[in-house]
């Protein structure tokens, strides 16, 4: 997995408000391999989804707007795309799922128009083979009677039908990159699972790359290869799943899956990290999650902290990486200082 499909540097993308400025994306840096499925987690307002709409041109402008950085799409850097350049490039080279697909689907039209227009939209083939095509791609994501539910509204459809549907029209040009904004949110587990099913068996058999954002650990654990976390904009820690989850070394990460039940303890108190993500403003000095952090010294409250790097490619923005400051042991109970 040596070709990089996306690379963002630098990224940067801030809203402009009533009340000021407000850098949502603050400097995220990251890339997707071609074949890999890379999970970007953290607490709600941490920056995912507004990295994901930044990728793909659709910060709604105004407020928001991208103010720095690269995106670089199989070399070609997405920030100086024209519109009808992102046009040819949405849902034919990437191809994104939303959240939340009522509100992605019109109401006004069926499945099978949308799908069609989307297909048409991209490739020269009639309405008959785009609707041919359209049929075997929801069968091909599990929905049953799939010639009838192609003359569905959206509103006949379950949420687990239409994230189906989302999932089919989003691979219907085979793009070489999805993304994915928590698709099974608001799902219940036994569609979770048919979903992660569906698109792990898609990254295996298209090859294509995955960006999924999620704030859930197990869906990252069940699928994603590699792991970013975010935190108030910008990227504190990365390294591939299992080092992530059975060795994470920044704070906020051991808060996160501290924060896990655990199915071998019957009774037990849930942890939570104390506080709350702050409120993203420009100029702000030091650490973000210094206010929260039980092992903040003064440095971090003076000093914004690098991205420091460590064995085997990962990485960790904290100050107790930097060899003049120490080091957290591997369950974050000690620090050993200079």
């Amino acid at each position: 997995m040596s070709d990089i499909v996306l690379e963002l540097k630098d990224l940067h993308t801030h809203f402009f408000t009533d009340s000021g400025e407000v850098p949502a994306v603050d400097g995220v840096s990251l890339t997707v391999n071609k074949g890999e499925v890379v999970g970007i987690v953290g607490e709600s307002g941490c920056g995912k989804s507004v990295t994901s709409l930044s990728v793909m041109q659709l910060v709604p402008n105004p407020p928001g707007r991208i103010v720095g950085g690269e995106i670089n799409f199989k070399d070609e850097n997405l920030v100086n795309a024209s519109n009808k350049r992102m046009k040819q490039i949405r849902g034919n080279e990437i191809a994104m799922i939303f959240q939340e697909p009522m509100t992605s689907l019109d109401p006004l039209f069926k499945i099978g128009n949308q799908m069609v227009e989307g297909i048409r939209l991209h490739e020269k083939v009639s309405k008959q083979e785009a609707r041919n095509r359209s049929i075997e791609l929801l069968k091909l994501v599990g929905i049953p009677r799939a010639d009838e539910v192609i003359d569905d509204y959206p509103h006949q459809l379950s949420g687990g039908m239409r994230q189906r549907v989302m999932i089919a029209m989003s691979m219907a040009c085979n793009p070489e990159l999805l993304i994915a904004d928590e698709p099974t949110t608001a799902l219940d587990v036994t569609i979770q699972a048919q979903i992660l099913d569906l698109m792990r068996n898609l990254n295996k058999e298209k090859d294509t790359a995955i960006m999924l954002i999620t704030h859930d650990l197990g869906v990252v654990a069940e699928i994603c290869d590699r792991v970013v976390v975010m935190y108030a904009g910008q990227v504190i820690e990365e390294g591939t799943t299992r080092e992530i989850l059975k060795a994470p070394n920044h704070p906020y990460t051991k808060g996160l899956i501290r924060s896990l039940p655990n199915m071998k303890q019957k009774e037990q108190k849930l942890y939570s990290i104390p506080g709350t993500v702050p409120k993203p403003k420009m100029g702000r000095i030091g650490c973000r999650f210094a206010p929260r952090c039980e092992f903040a010294f003064d440095r971090c409250f003076q000093e914004d902290p690098a991205l420091y790097q460590l064995e085997n490619g990962r990485s960790s923005r904290c100050f107790l990486n930097d060899k003049t400051e120490g080091s957290l042991t591997g369950n974050g109970e000690t620090i050993v200082g200079n």
